[in-house]
């Protein structure tokens, strides 16, 4: 029996298994390591003697630097194969995340988080295409809200971790760095296990018998007009969860500017605590949407966060505080859940290791000034309305472009369905 019709109470094979935990881990390690810097910048700051909005940059450039990775690892995959782009992905943003614990002053320390995001560029779009090309069509929309919830608990393991080693133990950011290289090295070796999938296999004996080139491909205005599209839902939904999250650390701390005043353990938990809502909001929106649609559960989740965000941004005390960032990371990462299978769904054979990795990096991109505009923004006018000015016209965003996007639920990868042929049939009829 095939992979694509599989029923939906079989149970993985453990090639299947070792191909979702790898992307799982790595996308899981992608938001550790972005969330570290999140919760340090303004220790780090403090080191080198620096702006916050000047360290804020940082994550910036890391982000900028992302499409860099994800064209380079997605030309390489679909040309090539999943396996070996990701393994040689994953050894060298490790490598170059370690480095960063040894950073002597802040442009070296920019130089390195610059290069480690052309490494984690390739991540997201190379994991989902060789998970969602593994998993059966029918289990597609869980397991895109599990896959997507790697982030949420890469965020969690990163509070986590900050509150042992810099609140408990008392020790310097650059060992929140040094950690990093665990998990990395732990996806390495279950990647090592991993086979190549039957729909990049199939994909590529239709290019050489058709003899179509990648240039032929993106040269072809459908494909160029769905990947602007997907590119402006990505720009939209990153500033959607970068806009929740990235400052709210900070504002959980801060003593000015109308901070939360909370202490450092406290604005920790509570990190803690809405990095579960966000699991839990991802698990359930994209099982839902196996049922109700992809494009149904995102509207419904942003729709659903526009009345938390008073709660989320405009409360005084920690126990209102934790449960408006709890409410509000069930919706934003629900919506989320569902993207890797949407984005895979949306993207052709021929080309998905590229377009779904490189639409959410430049969506990505564009979003990444995001933490300095609000970090602006609060200094003149105060956190909790720089979190709210951002957030509630990108929801209306994500509402109205979700609308008018197409949706492609239940294809199955590597037939004539998924083809660049049958995308640009699907977009001219």
């Amino acid at each position: 029996m095939s992979t694509a019709a599989a029923s939906p109470r079989e149970r993985l094979t453990p090639d299947q298994r070792n191909s979702f935990a790898a992307a799982y881990l790595g996308w899981a390690m992608d938001a550790f390591d972005y969330f570290l810097v999140v919760l340090i910048y303004a220790d780090i700051a403090k080191d080198f003697d620096v702006p916050l909005d000047q360290m804020a940059l940082i994550t910036t450039m890391t982000l900028i630097m992302r499409p860099v990775g994800a064209f380079i690892f997605g030309l390489w995959a679909d040309r090539k194969g999943r396996k070996i782009p990701l393994m040689a992905n994953v050894v060298f943003y490790s490598f170059v995340g370690f480095l960063c614990a040894f950073a002597p002053n802040f442009w070296i320390l920019m130089i390195l988080r610059m290069l480690y995001g052309i490494g984690m560029g390739g991540e997201w779009g190379l994991g989902a295409a060789l998970a969602m090309e593994k998993i059966p069509v029918s289990r597609r929309g869980f397991f895109s809200g599990f896959l997507q919830s790697g982030y949420s608990m890469g965020y969690l393991c990163a509070s986590l971790a900050f509150l042992l080693l810099n609140t408990w133990w008392g020790l310097s950011w650059r060992w929140m760095f040094a950690l990093s290289i665990i998990p990395a090295l732990i996806s390495l070796l279950i990647r090592a296990k991993v086979e190549e999938s039957e729909a990049w296999r199939a994909t590529r004996e239709r290019v050489k018998q058709t003899q179509t080139s990648v240039r032929d491909l993106l040269a072809n205005p459908v494909i160029w007009r769905r990947f602007i599209f997907l590119v402006l839902l990505m720009t939209a939904f990153n500033w959607m969860s970068h806009g929740t999250q990235d400052i709210y650390p900070t504002f959980l701390k801060a003593t000015e500017h109308g901070g939360a005043e909370l202490a450092k353990s406290t604005a920790t938990w509570i990190a803690v605590i809405y990095n579960v809502g966000a699991i839990i909001g991802g698990l359930i929106a994209g099982a839902l949407s196996e049922r109700f649609g992809r494009k149904v559960l995102i509207v419904a989740c942003a729709l659903l966060a526009l009345p938390i965000v008073p709660l989320f941004a405009y409360s005084t005390t920690a126990g209102s505080l934790a449960l408006g960032s709890f409410l509000m990371q069930v919706m934003v990462q629900g919506a989320w859940g569902v993207i890797p299978a949407h984005l895979t769904e949306l993207s052709p054979d021929e080309i998905r290791g590229f377009y779904p990795g490189v639409t959410y990096q430049l969506g990505n991109c564009l979003a990444a000034f995001n933490l300095p505009i609000q970090e602006r923004l609060a200094e003149g006018h105060g956190y909790p309305f720089a979190l709210s000015v951002t957030i509630v016209p990108v929801l209306i965003v994500v509402i109205v472009l979700t609308t008018l996007g197409r949706e492609r639920k239940g294809v199955v990868f590597g037939t004539t369905q998924t083809s660049v042929q049958s995308t640009v049939d699907a977009e001219s009829g």
